[in-house]
């Protein structure tokens, strides 16, 4: 019977496990820092397609948005100018000069061609190739300055010709409608200039290249409104 109380004791021994209470210093929670949401040169972290895989980063939707909404502003101007256009029998009116059809052609032509430098500008900086982007954004910028000067002394020729915003509805819908796209390209190419002073001090690289990549897009855009606009105004 003396066995008893040691078997016992062995027992508890092996069952006991005393809970160890950590007592945590009052305070506030520990966390992390996150980066900066800029790192100097114009392009925020997770903007890039590279930091988001296959999800839509808020500067491409934010593109897209502003996109949509021009979109809906140039759709107001082409169905007043549709209107009025079915409107008329005669179109545009006898005392008119006709419009340089063969000139603006050419000149759409070199505007197509800028997109596809603006293309290789993209694919330049995404392969990391800083000197092709350089000379893909200085290539599509030229372009564009070379269109607006065709459009600039055309009308210059037209309004000389008896062509003002004055002439009634057909002046008035083709500067309207004409004007307001050369104005967007203006901006783009002003904007390209911008993005291309950067690309020269290295500011874009495959992983930070938001800047190229929304110029693109806007770009893009202009670029393939143009079409429209030359088949609805100059040969419809």
């Amino acid at each position: 019977m003396a066995q008893v109380p040691s078997i016992a004791a062995a027992l508890e021994g092996l069952v006991d496990d005393p809970v160890v209470v950590r007592t945590r210093t009052p305070g506030p929670p520990p966390f992390a820092p996150e980066p900066p949401d800029d790192d100097g040169n114009g392009d925020r972290h997770g903007d890039d397609d590279d930091h988001r895989g296959a999800s839509l980063s808020n500067a491409r939707l934010g593109m897209l948005i502003f996109l949509g909404a021009e979109t809906m502003f140039f759709a107001g101007l082409l169905g007043a100018f549709i209107v009025y256009r079915v409107a008329n029998e005669t179109w545009p009116p006898m005392s008119m000069p006709r419009l340089p059809v063969e000139v603006t052609g050419i000149n759409t032509l070199i505007l197509l061609y800028s997109a596809s430098t603006m293309w290789r500008a993209n694919r330049a900086i995404r392969l990391g190739q800083q000197q092709a982007l350089r000379r893909m954004l200085r290539n599509t910028a030229i372009l564009g300055v070379i269109f607006l000067t065709v459009q600039g002394s055309e009308w210059v020729k037209l309004i000389r010709d008896g062509l003002t915003l004055s002439s009634g509805v057909y002046g008035a819908t083709f500067y309207t409608l004409i004007g307001c796209h050369g104005l967007h390209v203006l901006g783009a190419v002003v904007w390209l200039c911008s993005v291309w002073l950067r690309a020269t001090h290295q500011r874009y690289t495959a992983t930070r290249r938001t800047g190229v990549v929304l110029c693109g897009m806007y770009w893009s855009y202009v670029v393939g409104l143009w079409p429209v606009l030359y088949w609805l105004v100059y040969v419809y």
